[in-house]
């Protein structure tokens, strides 16, 4: 099964029932990879906006204006709105946290869009054990073009989930505001973007979640049967997991969810190859989200641990990585094969029939060329995923992971070159070192 990596780009994962595991990069991480899109996109106005050392908010409520309420044509000044909605997402934030539904939902005006929105987003938030919730308010607004006491703001939000003392995600959403009464109400957010990876989860759907020391599963109350062996299984992947994390220090935490067949069309963006069984997706700040396909993973529930394995991998390796080049496919996803092999001996790999074909094939030995095509039949696909998982499971035997993981962080963190990195990471130059990964390989397959 293989997967990929989304966007902007994203690393997918693919987990076709009954077929070898195959990874595959579809598209590069980047938003779904990336980042996703908050309340509608991120669904909730909500906001630590600010805070202080002491944990108190900056702008305390009820406050004074700091500038006039009214301009020149008797509609709210952009300046006296934007303190007064820095004070609304404020009270949101507090009541979020606090578990307050009321108070969270008191921003938005009755008859909006918004508020059915925000009622959901409040419930999966709390269900996901958000810890951190805040948002930045822009400093300009937009006047609604006909609608002369409504303003457009873009707002950024930063959240955890499970803990507090974490690096938080990040998302950015339009909202729109009607200034009327004492304080401005909201009206409604901007429908997530598929462009920029959105929706995110639980801006859309109601959920479930178990917590373990280090990971978080979820999914839609339809499937919550399934989360006890999920959060079982994706502990032990994230014990292989952190021992791959590039820089030496593993994520926060691992958020993974698991998708019914309407989720996966959707959340994320959707639109990914039939064969793709998951993927790692980046949020903001360096962090990664992790979603599993159900349908794909319905009858071949053995390839779930190396699944989870190869997802987690990219995520404790990429970390704040956007996108992936095809010079460096087969270093991103042969190191995580390699931790989703987890010690298997290369020739009891059964992909070995796949990259056979692919060494016999049109390939011109070149670890650059080994990623497939978008439309590359599934051959190509799994013998592609296996080839670069025996290049890298042979600098790992001849020069030790750290080395090797030092190697990945100098170029898919510093951005050095295959041959700089190679100098400092194995001490060698890279031509040779590559071409003896190439006959590795052809060894292997023949």
């Amino acid at each position: 099964m293989p997967g990929l990596i989304q966007p902007a780009p994203t690393f997918v994962e693919d987990a076709s029932a009954g077929s070898r595991p195959r990874w595959r990069l579809w598209t590069a991480l980047g938003v779904v990879a990336v980042l996703l899109f908050c309340l509608a996109p991120l669904g909730v106005l909500v906001a630590a906006l600010f805070r202080q050392a002491d944990g108190g908010a900056a702008g305390a409520v009820g406050r004074p204006a700091p500038s006039p309420r009214l301009g020149g044509s008797g509609t709210a000044t952009g300046a006296w709105l934007r303190d007064r909605i820095a004070e609304q997402v404020d009270r949101q934030s507090t009541a979020l946290l606090a578990g307050d539904e009321d108070g969270f939902l008191a921003v938005a005006d009755p008859d909006g869009s918004a508020i059915d929105t925000l009622r959901h987003q409040f419930a999966a938030l709390r269900a996901l054990h958000v810890r951190v919730w805040q948002a930045e308010v822009a400093a300009r607004p937009t006047p609604v073009e006909g609608k002369p006491r409504e303003w457009r703001f873009a707002v950024t939000y930063r959240y955890c989930f499970e803990t507090a003392d974490c690096t938080p995600s990040q998302l950015d959403v339009g909202t729109r505001w009607a200034d009327g009464g004492a304080l401005p109400r909201l009206v409604a957010v901007d429908p997530p973007d598929p462009d920029t990876n959105g929706p995110r989860p639980w801006q859309v759907n109601d959920l479930v979640a178990l917590a373990g020391p280090r990971t978080t599963v979820a999914s839609t109350p339809a499937l919550r049967g399934k989360l006890p062996d999920l959060l079982a299984r994706a502990e032990r992947a994230a014990a292989v997991a952190d021992r791959y994390a590039v820089g030496g220090t593993p994520p926060d935490r691992y958020l993974i969810f698991y998708a019914g067949h309407a989720e996966w069309n959707r959340w994320y963006g959707g639109d990914l190859p039939e064969w793709t069984g998951g993927y790692a997706v980046p949020v903001g700040a360096g962090q990664h989200d992790v979603v599993l396909n159900a349908d794909e993973l319905a009858d071949s529930q053995a390839e779930l641990d190396p699944l989870l394995r190869h997802e987690m991998t990219h995520v404790a390796s990429l970390a704040d990585r956007k996108q992936v080049g095809t010079e460096d496919w087969w270093l991103v996803e042969g190191l995580a094969e390699q931790a989703a092999a987890n010690g298997r001996r290369p020739r009891l790999s059964r992909d070995l029939d796949e990259v056979r074909r692919v060494v016999d094939g049109d390939w011109d030995g070149r670890l650059a060329d080994l990623r497939p095509a978008d439309d590359a039949a599934d051959w190509r696909v799994v013998g592609g995923y296996g080839a670069s998982y025996l290049a890298v499971h042979h600098l790992v035997e001849r020069f030790g992971q750290q080395p090797v993981i030092e190697f990945f962080r100098l170029v898919l963190r510093d951005g050095r070159s295959l041959e700089q990195a190679s100098r400092l990471a194995f001490g060698g130059a890279w031509r040779p070192l590559s071409q003896d990964c190439v006959e590795y390989v052809r060894q292997l397959a023949g």
